[in-house]
């Protein structure tokens, strides 16, 4: 039974990230929002565009206002106006300056922009009554950014701050990694979806949705297969379609020991390769994790059929490993704080234990964990409502008391 280390270490060498080349698509500005940047963007465009003015004020020479004061003025022509939008017509000369609005190109002769707020206006003269910094309150071409460096890196996810630095970058149409697709197959005898009225000893078959939603929040695409009998020859279809149809798959139960599971003998029998059996963790010990290489690249997760044990291990395991296969440069490791522990966690110290609640901030800014409510069980799906992280107690740790620091995975 590996240690919970060495099973994210296998698992994370076995991810091979979807090619710049064979993996990507081309998406309009819109359709691009939160995907992956699959090549470097550049910008035939210097930003700001053009000197402008980052206040309402007055463009002037700054030699003709670096003295002044309001008991010594410095009294300048106005010779333009200059709102956002427009093309100066003049040259600012000696004793000159021109009325100019926040955004607008400063015009030729001018190196700096006087507040509005440190003049005084009468008629077609300016007051200036207070001295400036030289250039203050200009906003330099290409200080922001130079045509043809790089403007956004390969491998980001594509939020609203970056469409917006796209849209005003003018690039319409975006290089980005298609989304990886995640078959998801539930395996069980005692299995039903939820339409279907449940008999004596059957269960709702929760997982199929819970991962196909987690899946999804991680940037793939969920192909669900939905509820496999455990029978080696239904098992054996279903897994052969998940991969031949896709990158990676997710099957919930028959990875135990009991006399129905099946799923390891029929991976090796299409070829897999196991490099995962059980993990030291709890809940989440019977995890497989295989690979196979025909039709293509796949990389298959048995996780456990409880369903809490199945949203732990995917969280633990899977989503850190979709996230890198999917083409994201940085971020797709597990995120851990540390958190001050608002209740008790005890453990037995044999396997790395989890424990799922909330964590928040408090008032001083510190992290704080709270346990879910009620029956803290691995067969209490319900306190999972909710919650947004797991605590962690390492092996030969048994207890963090009320008000001490505990390892917590943020998972959302």
């Amino acid at each position: 039974m590996l240690s919970v280390s060495e099973a994210e270490a296998i698992i994370l060498n076995l991810v091979q990230p979807l090619d710049q080349k064979q993996d990507t698509e081309v998406v309009n500005l819109l359709a691009a929002s939160s995907r992956i940047l699959a090549s470097p963007v550049t910008s035939r465009m210097d930003f700001p565009h053009w000197d402008n003015s980052a206040m309402d004020g007055y463009a002037v020479r700054y030699e003709d206002v670096k003295n002044c004061s309001a008991e010594n003025p410095a009294v300048l022509d106005i010779v333009e106006e200059i709102p956002a939008g427009y093309q100066p017509q003049s040259t600012i000369q000696k004793g000159q300056a021109a009325r100019i609005l926040t955004g607008a190109v400063m015009p030729e002769g001018a190196d700096t922009v006087v507040m509005q707020e440190l003049t005084r206006r009468e008629d077609n003269r300016v007051l200036i009554i207070a001295a400036s910094k030289p250039q203050e309150f200009v906003r330099h071409r290409a200080s922001y950014y130079q045509a043809g460096t790089q403007l956004l890196p390969k491998g980001m996810i594509l939020n609203a701050p970056e469409i917006a630095v796209l849209a005003a970058a003018q690039s319409t149409s975006l290089p980005v990694f298609r989304k990886p697709i995640v078959a998801i197959l539930s395996t069980g005898n005692e299995l039903v979806t939820p339409d279907k009225p449940l008999q004596p000893g059957q269960i709702v078959d929760s997982n199929q949705y819970a991962l196909a939603v987690l899946v999804k929040q991680s940037g793939a695409e969920p192909l669900m297969l939905g509820i496999v009998k455990d029978e080696p020859i239904a098992l054996e279809q279903a897994i052969s379609y998940a991969i031949a149809h896709a990158d990676i798959i997710l099957s919930s139960g028959g990875v135990s020991v009991g006399n129905y599971d099946y799923v390891e003998q029929v991976l090796e029998l299409l070829g897999g390769k196991i490099h995962i059996h059980s993990v030291a963790m709890k809940p989440g010990k019977p995890l497989t994790v295989a690979t196979f290489s025909s039709p293509h690249h796949s990389l298959y997760f048995g996780l456990p059929g409880n369903p809490v044990a199945a949203l732990v291990t995917f969280w633990r395991f899977v989503q850190p490993a979709i996230k890198k296969l999917s083409g994201l440069a940085e971020g797709w490791e597990p995120r851990f704080v540390k958190a001050r522990s608002l209740h008790e966690l005890r453990a037995d110290g044999k396997r790395e234990t989890y424990f799922w609640g909330q964590i928040s901030l408090n008032q001083e800014g510190d992290y704080e964990f709270q346990l879910a409510g009620g029956n803290h069980s691995s067969g209490n799906l319900i306190n999972l409502a909710r919650t947004n992280s797991l605590a962690v107690l390492s092996v030969g740790q048994t207890l963090v008391p009320v008000g001490e620091q505990v390892k917590v995975l943020i998972h959302n």
